[in-house]
C-alpha cells in the first residue's frame, strides 16, 4: 500500500510536471500556486496576463514565491508576435526583417536586448525563434516570422538569435520542428501537410535546426504538420519517427542530435484537438518524445490541467504510456528550470541596455524604391511630406499566432510626425462594397485632397488587396505604398516601402522616410 501510494504521488507529480499551463488574469490564480505546490513546474503567458513591465515583473515574483525554480513561458518573438507589447506593438522588428538586413551581430543583439527585457520582467522560457524557411510565399501563418527563405540565411540567424537570447538567461525554445515553412494550411485551424521529399527535408527545412542546435538551443518546439516522407500517419507532435528516430537519433547516425526540452506546440490548436483530442493527443505526443505540453492560449483553466494531468497518469497505469518515459520527460523539465534558475542571478546584469537597437534594426530593415513611371521614364525624386496625409490600411484577417488586438500600421507614427493625419481600415469584406472599386471610392471619399499612404500586408496573398491597391494607383499614382508583409509584388506607388513586419518600430521607421523626419521629430 505504501508502495502504491508512493508511486500515484511521484506519477502525480511527473504529470503536473510536463505540462505549461495558461490562465487569465494578470495575478496568478490560487489553484495555480496550489498545483505548483504540487509539481507543476512551468506557465505560460499570453497577452492576456500582460499590462506592464512591472505588472509582469510582479506576477513573475508571485509565482516564484511558490516555486523559485519555475519556468515562466512567454511567446515573444517579437515583431508581429508580442505578448509584451501586446497592446502597442513591439519595440523589435521580427525575423524577416532581421533577415532582409542580413547581419548576424545585429539579430544576436536584437535577441539579447529583448531576452534581457524578458530576464528583467521574469521570464525565463522563450517560445522563440521560429527558425521556419519560408519557402512558400503563399503561408498563411509562417511569413514575416520568418528570417527568409533561404536555409542557410536562416541558420545563420536563428543561431544568432539563440545565443543573443541566452545569453541574457532566457531559454530559446526554435520552432516549429520539422519546419512549418512550406505549408499552405494554419495549423491553428486544421492539420497542415508538406509532400517534401526527405532529400529535400534535409536539404531546406532541417537546415536551420542543426545550426540552433549546434548554438546550444534548450528547447525545441514540435509542429502539428504531417510529413509523409517522416511518418505517413502521425504529426510530428505526435511522431516518433520525427521525435526519436530524427530529433533525438544521434548526429552520426543521420538524425539531429538534440538532448534537450522538446515542447510541444499549443495542443488546443484544432491540427491535434479537433483530430485526437488535447487529452489523447498528449499521452502520445509523451510516448513519441515529448517532452513538455504546451496548453492554455485558448483552454485557461484549473480542469484543463486536471483533465491532462489525470489523463497521463491513467495512461501510465493502463500501459499507453511508460513510466520511465514520464520520469525521463519530468527529468527534462526540472533540468530545464534548473539551468533558469542558475542564470537568473547574472545573465541579465551581465548584457548592458541597447534601448535603440530595436529601431536601429528596423530602419536598416526598410527597401525604399521609387518605381518607375508607366511609360518607362526615370521617375521624379520623392519629396517627403510635409502635411498631414491620409492612411488607408487594407487590413486581411489576422492569423491566431499575431491576434487582432496588437495594432499595426504607420498611422500613429505618422500622427505623431504629422499631427492632423487621418486613418481608415478597409478589409476584404464588408468595407469593400461591390468589389475594389467601391473600396477605392471610400479611401478616396474620405482621403478628399490630401496624400494618400496605402498600407498594406502580404498584398500578394490578398487578391481583393491587390485589386483595391491597383484601382486606388490609378486614381491617385501620388500614392505612396508601404508593404508591411513579405514583399512578394512589384513595388508601386509614388514611393513604395517595404518594412519586412509590422511591428510599431517597423512603422516609426516608414513614418521617417514619408515624412523626411527623424524619431526626434
Amino acid at each position: 500500500m505504501t508502495t502504491l501510494a508512493h508511486s500515484t504521488d511521484t506519477l502525480t507529480r511527473d504529470a503536473l510536471a510536463v505540462l505549461q499551463p495558461g490562465f487569465t488574469g494578470t495575478t496568478a490564480p490560487d489553484w495555480l500556486l496550489r498545483r505548483l505546490g504540487e509539481g507543476l513546474a512551468s506557465v505560460g503567458l499570453f497577452g492576456r496576463n500582460i499590462s506592464s513591465p512591472e505588472q509582469l515583473a510582479a506576477l513573475t515574483a508571485q509565482l516564484r514565491a511558490e516555486r523559485d525554480d519555475v519556468l515562466v513561458a512567454i511567446d515573444e518573438e517579437g515583431g508581429d508576435v508580442t505578448r509584451l507589447e501586446v497592446r502597442t506593438g513591439s519595440s523589435f522588428p521580427g525575423n524577416h526583417a532581421l533577415g532582409a538586413v542580413d547581419d548576424p551581430e545585429l539579430t544576436r543583439a536584437v535577441a539579447r536586448e529583448l531576452g534581457r527585457r524578458l530576464a528583467a520582467c521574469g521570464v525565463n522560457l522563450n517560445w522563440a525563434p521560429s527558425a521556419d524557411v519560408n519557402s512558400n510565399p503563399g503561408n498563411p501563418v509562417i511569413g514575416v516570422r520568418s528570417f527568409g527563405a533561404d536555409p542557410q540565411l536562416v541558420a545563420r540567424h536563428t543561431a544568432a538569435y539563440v545565443e543573443g537570447l541566452q545569453a541574457a538567461g532566457v531559454a530559446a525554445s526554435t520552432k516549429h520542428f520539422p519546419g512549418h515553412g512550406d505549408t499552405a494550411v494554419d495549423s491553428h485551424h486544421a492539420l497542415p501537410r508538406i509532400d517534401a521529399d526527405l532529400e529535400t527535408l534535409y536539404a531546406r527545412e532541417l537546415v536551420p535546426f542543426r545550426a540552433a542546435i549546434a548554438s546550444g538551443t534548450k528547447a525545441v518546439m514540435s509542429a502539428h504538420i504531417l510529413l509523409p516522407a517522416l511518418d505517413p500517419a502521425l504529426p510530428a507532435t505526435l511522431s516518433p519517427a520525427a521525435l526519436h528516430g530524427l530529433l533525438r537519433k544521434p548526429a552520426a547516425e543521420g538524425g539531429l542530435g538534440f538532448d534537450g526540452l522538446i515542447i510541444t506546440d499549443g495542443m488546443e490548436m484544432r491540427a491535434i484537438a479537433a483530430t485526437y483530442g488535447i487529452e489523447r493527443g498528449s499521452v502520445m505526443a509523451l510516448a513519441a518524445g515529448i517532452d513538455a505540453i504546451c496548453v492554455g492560449g485558448g483552454l485557461a483553466d484549473e480542469d484543463t490541467v486536471l483533465r491532462l494531468r489525470d489523463a497521463l497518469v491513467r495512461a501510465v497505469r493502463d500501459g499507453e504510456l511508460s513510466p520511465e518515459r514520464l520520469a525521463d520527460a519530468a527529468a527534462r523539465v526540472r533540468a530545464l528550470a534548473g539551468w533558469a534558475r542558475s542564470q537568473a542571478a547574472g545573465a541579465a546584469a551581465a548584457s548592458a541596455p541597447d534601448a535603440e537597437v530595436g529601431l536601429r534594426a528596423a530602419r536598416r530593415a526598410l527597401r525604399v524604391t521609387v518605381p518607375a513611371t508607366a511609360a518607362g521614364r526615370e521617375p521624379a525624386p520623392y519629396e517627403p511630406m510635409s502635411a498631414p496625409p491620409y492612411v488607408a490600411a487594407f487590413t486581411p484577417v489576422a492569423n491566431i499566432a499575431v491576434g487582432d488586438e496588437t495594432p499595426w500600421g504607420v498611422a500613429a507614427e505618422l500622427t505623431r510626425l504629422l499631427p492632423g493625419t487621418g486613418t481608415g481600415s478597409y478589409g476584404g469584406g464588408a468595407s469593400a462594397g461591390d468589389g475594389p472599386s467601391a473600396l477605392t471610392a471610400n479611401v478616396l471619399g474620405a482621403a478628399a485632397d490630401r496624400r494618400i499612404v496605402a498600407v498594406v500586408r502580404d498584398v500578394h496573398r490578398h487578391p481583393w488587396m491587390a485589386d483595391a491597391l491597383e484601382a486606388l494607383l490609378a486614381a491617385r499614382p501620388d500614392t505612396v505604398v508601404v508593404e508591411m508583409g513579405v514583399p512578394q509584388a512589384p513595388p508601386a506607388g509614388a514611393l513604395h516601402i517595404a518594412t519586412h513586419g509590422a511591428a510599431r518600430v517597423c512603422g516609426l521607421a516608414a513614418a521617417e522616410v514619408i515624412t523626411g523626419k527623424g524619431a526626434g521629430g
